[in-house]
């Protein structure tokens, strides 16, 4: 909200014509080694003093080629900004990879509450140095900053939580099923970051930094929703679903427990993002972004959409499954990039039509893409249905009530106090739905007991040492 006062779009979409290159090399940095040490039943010492290594020279090689590709990105986008942004940028390779194991290590370990400060303190220390560069005039460079400095904070804080030193490699200690299976993650990945990135760059080479910068406002708001909850849930449900792999009941039953978690949450973000784009936008990023309003509301459904699909990609993953999440990446990605090249060349101008074209996709691949997820592996189309009954009956009416209360009221008042009770009537018919007519206040109840118990039992832990 502040950074979006202090800067301009243009700064913004400096920054996302690097990201785009250097986020597509971070799916190498670490080779899908930390997936395939959380996922992993047994693992030693050596194994994972070997994969520290490997990260760091796959980190090391990674900065090099990131700064030698400084002057090509010059060159491609006709943009001399961005060389010395491409250098500094590259250092986050060879600082991220001095933490990739231990957060492996922390996440395998199940500990949520030292990982989640640990991201709060990187979050914080980024934000302060981002936003007190940008009151000094360093306009795109408060971004680089941010950047680098969140990356140091969040390596040293899994240093001092983890606890772990690494020996020195070893050839021969049984890395070989670990590499094919960080491999196919990492092929997986690229892939989908293909599929899902493609779109900022024909914005930034055919558009210019000005409506990548806009679109990419647009499409960042909209995602925080669904990036924030579904980092959060993944690190909870991924190790747990990994260490149920050898016992398909059970994982299937705690995927469908996860996955219907994971809607009640999301469809009340969407019905958020489609009623009150205007005033988010207003309120979020302030009124030079208004441009960013139709992108924003186009782009909501997509929320859902990921909602539905995300969670079949940590089932898979943590099942063993990976070739088929492969497969289905290799679906996905093409068609999301001839839906964005369509949009961009028939649809309205400034990234609206490219947000159009996407979100069209993504809606059109969410039945066939849950279908041949669940192909065989036990999850029937009514456990499903059960699992999403009472979220999406429930978002249907808070809709309608919100919808109701934006057609009476949207236009009479300010965009704070629109949102602030529009939110208000909207989620608290939802919770009164889903708590009280369907019946799952008992879960929720239950899981918000254990929450309180496992943190008392930690802070009695803690007073006893």
């Amino acid at each position: 909200m502040i950074l979006a006062r202090l800067l301009t779009h243009e700064d913004f979409g400096l920054l996302g014509m690097v990201v785009v290159v250097t986020g597509f090399l971070t799916l190498f940095s670490d080779l899908g080694l930390s997936m395939a040490t959380i996922q992993r039943d047994v693992i030693t010492h050596a194994q994972i003093s070997t994969l520290f290594w490997i990260n760091v020279a796959v980190g090391a090689t990674l900065a090099l080629l990131v700064s030698a590709l400084a002057p090509v990105l010059v060159v491609f986008y006709h943009e001399p900004r961005l060389f010395w942004m491409t250098i500094a940028l590259a250092t986050t390779f060879l600082i991220g990879s001095f933490g990739s194991q231990h957060s492996a290590l922390l996440m395998r370990s199940m500990r949520f509450a030292a990982r989640a400060k640990i991201e709060i303190a990187a979050l914080v220390v980024s934000v302060v140095v981002g936003v007190s560069m940008a009151a000094l005039g360093c306009a795109y460079w408060s971004l680089v900053g941010m950047t680098i400095s969140g990356g140091l904070v969040g390596v040293a804080g899994l240093w001092l939580a983890v606890r772990w030193f690494p020996g020195l490699p070893r050839r021969g200690c049984g890395l070989r099923s670990m590499f094919h299976f960080g491999g196919t993650v990492t092929l997986n990945n690229l892939v989908v970051y293909i599929g899902y990135n493609a779109e900022k760059i024909l914005l930034g080479r055919y558009c210019g930094a000005d409506v990548l910068g806009l679109y990419g406002r647009g499409y960042s708001l909209v995602n925080l929703p669904t990036t924030q909850l579904h980092a959060a849930m993944f690190n909870v449900a991924f190790p747990a679903l990994s260490r149920l792999q050898s016992d398909p009941p059970r994982l299937r039953n705690a995927f469908l427990k996860a996955y219907s978690m994971v809607l009640s949450m999301t469809i009340p973000a969407t019905i958020a993002c489609v009623l009150f784009a205007e005033e988010v936008v207003r309120i979020v990023l302030g009124p030079k972004w208004l441009g960013a309003i139709p992108i924003f509301r186009l782009l909501a459904p997509t929320v859902l959409v990921f909602g539905l699909i995300n969670p079949f990609g940590w089932f898979l993953t943590a099942g063993g499954w990976v070739m088929r999440s492969l497969h289905i990446a290799l679906v996905i990605a093409p068609s999301v990039v001839v839906g964005i090249a369509l949009g961009l060349r028939y649809g309205p101008p400034n990234g609206v039509g490219v947000a159009m074209g996407y979100s069209t996709v993504m809606m059109l691949l969410a039945v066939p893409v849950i279908a041949w997820s669940k192909h065989g592996t036990g999850i029937t189309w009514k456990g499903l249905w059960n699992a999403m009954r009472q979220p999406v009956l429930s978002g249907l009416v808070a809709a309608a009530v919100g919808l109701a209360f934006k057609v009476a009221l949207g236009g009479k008042l300010r965009a704070l106090a629109c949102v602030a009770l529009g939110l208000g009537v909207t989620f608290g018919v939802y919770a009164w739905m889903l708590l009280i007519v369907m019946g799952q206040k008992p879960i929720y109840t239950d899981l918000m007991r254990q929450v309180f118990e496992r943190f008392r039992a930690k802070g009695e832990e803690a007073k006893s040492v």
